[in-house]
């Protein structure tokens, strides 16, 4: 595959990334927007210049129900308003592929369509399980969308101690949308997108 030899070692190396970020003492991280049930965190991020955005809120169902949503595959693409394609590109294991999939227009159109390649891979962790990508270099590219980039991110899902009927859903995400785009409209996109993806997710999940 191009620019990924050795997917076993890519996939570990991105793990033990997001274990590094789920580490990161609270005090690290500003509030970005918060509503009843979800909270997005950020704090600059290491990769590039933007943001690591952290969010968390409680989802009224299983691990594997709810991991199963997020992860490449059927169930993605129906719920999440965001994104209007989405093709698997290469397939190692069950738990890992390469994926490449857009997204719509944000903040009416000043943030236009974008395309992604992403390395993505399952893993377990602790009691539950972790969904996480990268993106990687992909030569083929379709002229009509900028090319976005995706540094470690990730989805920690696991059993509520006291309910394990009900998950707790940590996210991470450090997007790089590239092109013309203030960083201020990014960072509001970002806090709205990720809000708006745990309201899609519950209504999805309701109806499964």
């Amino acid at each position: 595959m191009e620019g990924l030899p050795d997917a076993a070692a890519f996939a570990t190396r991105l793990k033990n990334t997001l274990i590094q970020y789920h580490s990161i003492e609270d005090d690290k991280w500003r509030v970005a927007k918060k509503v009843k049930d979800v909270t997005i965190w950020r704090k600059p991020s290491e990769e590039f210049n933007g943001y690591l955005f952290k969010a968390q809120g409680v989802i009224d169902d299983i691990v594997n129900s709810v991991i199963d949503h997020i992860r490449p595959g059927p169930y993605r693409l129906d719920w999440d308003s965001l994104m209007t394609s989405m093709d698997i590109l290469e397939h190692f294991e069950e738990n890992c592929c390469v994926m490449r999939y857009t997204t719509a227009g944000q903040l009416w159109n000043i943030i236009s369509p974008r395309e992604f390649v992403d390395f993505s891979y399952t893993v377990g962790y602790e009691d539950g399980l972790l969904s996480c990508g990268l993106s990687v270099d992909w030569s083929e590219q379709r002229p009509e969308f900028i090319r976005g980039f995706n540094h470690p991110c990730g989805w920690f899902c696991v059993p509520r101690k006291d309910n394990p009927q009900q998950s707790l859903l940590t996210g991470y995400i450090q997007t790089d949308l590239r092109g013309m785009i203030p960083q201020s409209a990014v960072d509001t996109a970002m806090a709205s997108t990720l809000i708006s993806f745990y309201a899609d997710l519950r209504k999805a999940l309701q109806k499964a």
